[in-house]
């Protein structure tokens, strides 16, 4: 007799089922309270993680699956994101960014030296304290309707300058802690640099190259009258070039399909690339909350409420008052201020990275 088939690895679909299952019924909870939707599916994510009772979905699965989130959803922001309006905000964009980054960074490092945290560790802790979720601002923007506003304009384009910052740090941390002496600074000096160039070259193939071979590809997809192949082609064009960005030129994920988007749009199908690509966007992109709220564990509550209290105050107080006093200081309204200052309330995917360094054992210890 043959034996029987083994049983199916049903992982990926218990993942996937409960945390849309979940996030739906708490989504809709919030919203019936009229409280935001993601609020019900960060609680999704701490009812399905490691740290409470019942079911528990797979983490590695729900972090790749919400990274496909991420790419989509970094991809429609590109496509209502051209160069020209990125352009017209860098002179507060940039400034602005790398100012509020080295503030909360130094908050952030001073609060865990008076936990007793070496200065290394202070250091990392607070570059994951001082950016914020692209993705999360992008659901505010979209729920207010105001993604295409000049503050909008502003905001995303102050937390993409924000992603380009922590790709360049997640380089240089690695490459701190291996530095000792002259050899070392060599060393650094040249991994920096060669970032930098990975980065500008990347950038310059989508503006030259893929300026010009991503919309003909679409217009030749588009001669064939299927609508099939069409969304196809939108969906492989976003994620071959962020997975071709990280592995060719180290660049995010995110910021692959960000440029992905922004060439997009500067052709002539970006309406119906938008349309096309916002189902599965939308999917994934709560798949990607659900997965934060799984790391999540409740009693910290219990244990350490003064040291989460201080870091609330640091992302909601500290983060939000030096990104309002920089919005004015170049002389912008106040409703752009608060606009700035609320968008950067919050932490993004870049603080896990971040954090999960810490958990190398030796890494913190080198860097210091």
């Amino acid at each position: 007799m043959p034996s029987p088939a083994p049983p199916h690895d049903t992982a990926l679909i218990g993942t996937v089922a409960a945390g849309l299952g979940l996030a739906f019924v708490l989504g809709l909870i919030a919203r019936r309270l009229r409280l935001p939707p993601i609020l019900g599916y960060l609680l999704a994510g701490v009812a399905a993680g490691p740290f409470t009772p019942g079911f528990v979905a797979d983490q590695g699965l729900a972090s790749q699956l919400a990274e496909l989130g991420v790419m989509l959803l970094m991809f429609g922001v590109g496509l209502h994101f051209s160069i020209a309006d990125l352009l017209k905000v860098r002179r507060i964009a940039v400034p602005g960014a790398v100012a509020q980054i080295a503030v909360a960074t130094g908050l952030g490092a001073l609060v865990a030296h008076a936990w007793g945290w070496s200065w290394a560790a202070g250091l990392v802790f607070g570059l994951a304290l001082s950016v914020a979720s692209t993705v999360v601002l992008l659901r505010a923007l979209e729920d207010r309707g105001i993604v295409d506003s000049a503050d909008g304009r502003i905001a995303v384009g102050w937390l993409i300058v924000e992603d380009l910052v922590m790709v360049v740090a997640l380089v240089l941390l690695p490459a701190l802690a291996g530095a000792t002496g002259a050899a070392g600074s060599r060393g650094l000096l040249l991994t920096l640099g060669l970032t930098l160039a990975k980065v500008a070259a990347f950038v310059a193939l989508m503006l030259v190259v893929g300026r010009r071979a991503i919309p003909w590809l679409l217009g030749r997809v588009v001669d064939t009258g299927s609508r099939e192949l069409f969304t196809l082609a939108v969906l492989a064009v976003a994620l071959g070039i962020a997975v071709g960005a990280a592995s060719l030129f180290g660049v995010s994920f995110a910021l692959g399909a960000f440029f992905a988007g922004v060439i997009v749009s500067e052709s002539d199908f970006s309406h119906e690339a938008a349309q096309n690509a916002l189902p599965l966007q939308d999917a994934f992109a709560v798949l990607f909350f659900v997965s934060v709220g799984m790391l999540f564990d409740p009693r910290i509550l219990v244990e350490q409420p003064l040291r989460v209290l201080a870091v609330l105050a640091i992302i909601v107080l500290g983060k939000s008052a030096a990104s309002l006093a920089l919005v004015l200081a170049f002389r912008y309204p106040l409703h752009t201020a608060f606009v700035i200052s609320a968008s950067l309330a919050q932490i993004g995917e870049f603080s896990f990275i971040l954090a999960a360094l810490g958990f190398v054992p030796g890494w913190l210890a080198s860097l210091g």
